[in-house]
């Protein structure tokens, strides 16, 4: 009750959840290209457990929150004629997250625009598990990175007057499940959008591609890798990032906006809901 009657509490829980939000748009992309592969059925469960997977992840994180932050201490240095830095818990699993996702990316790409069909009868009865692992690695790779950032926030800011360090967890988790709850309730619909529309598609597709050289960027940062002792490796910072991805969103929606009446865009492969719309005479057209 101190907490709630706190305003710099309202505050930061403020900031924290928008931040969450922010921090989930490569989650919900994910998510829906990942989902819009699926048997519409299975599309809004897939989502379901994806967005649950990544609350309880980032949650479980904050728990051991002394744990996250002794992986950045050091298990292997090394010091060659042309690199040299420590590798950590932290920089491994950041780095080897950012390598997935861009695997990831450039082979949604590929079957997309190469036309290599996926839903076979084979993998028809699995893909639905397939995709939840897929959600769940990329989940704790964004968990990892979210708490990490948030984190670093709230040490950062000053500690405002009337809670402490536990006040300060509360107020995280308070963010995220209400982060989650609102990403639950936009997921459907954004998800609709992205793939009905498949510039929408490829430019979602293309910031994970950021997103995952934004990670290897991150993940070499705290592994301190040097290049012939004196170049070393900087984080990108997520404000530049996330500026291109909002902005080209905007020029593609005004884009969309313009031509909503002209011609019908090309359909991608691997995509139930535009597979869907397709009828007869488009066939024959």
């Amino acid at each position: 009750m101190e907490i709630l009657s706190n305003p710099n509490a309202w505050v930061a829980l403020l900031t924290l959840t928008f931040l969450e939000i922010i921090l989930g748009i490569d989650n919900i992309v994910f998510l829906s290209i990942v989902s819009g592969k699926l048997k519409e059925e299975d599309q809004p469960k897939a989502r379901r457990i994806g967005l649950l997977l990544a609350m309880a992840f980032r949650i479980i994180l904050l728990f051991g929150i002394t744990w996250v932050m002794s992986l950045k201490d050091s298990f292997f240095d090394f010091d060659w004629s042309f690199v040299s830095g420590g590798i950590s818990g932290q920089s491994l699993i950041v780095f080897g997250g950012g390598l997935f996702l861009l695997y990831k990316s450039v082979s949604e790409i590929h079957h997309k625009l190469e036309g290599e069909e996926e839903a076979t009868a084979g993998k028809a009865s699995n893909s639905l598990a397939s995709a939840v692992i897929q959600i769940a690695l990329l989940n704790i790779v964004f968990s990892f990175d979210s708490i990490l950032t948030a984190v670093g926030l709230v040490s950062a800011a000053p500690a405002p007057a009337g809670f402490g360090p536990a006040g300060a967890l509360e107020i995280m988790i308070a963010a995220i499940v209400i982060s989650i709850v609102i990403m639950l309730i936009f997921a459907g619909p954004v998800s609709k959008f992205v793939n009905e529309h498949p510039t929408i598609q490829i430019l979602g597709l293309s910031f994970l591609i950021l997103i995952g050289v934004m990670l290897l960027a991150e993940g070499s940062h705290l592994a301190s890798i040097k290049f012939f002792g004196e170049t070393e490796v900087h984080s990108i910072p997520k404000g530049y990032l996330y500026f291109a991805i909002f902005f080209s969103l905007f020029v593609e929606f005004l884009n969309l906006r313009m031509k909503k009446n002209a011609r019908k865009p090309v359909q991608l492969h691997n995509s139930k809901i535009a597979d869907s719309k397709l009828t007869d005479d488009d066939l024959m057209n």
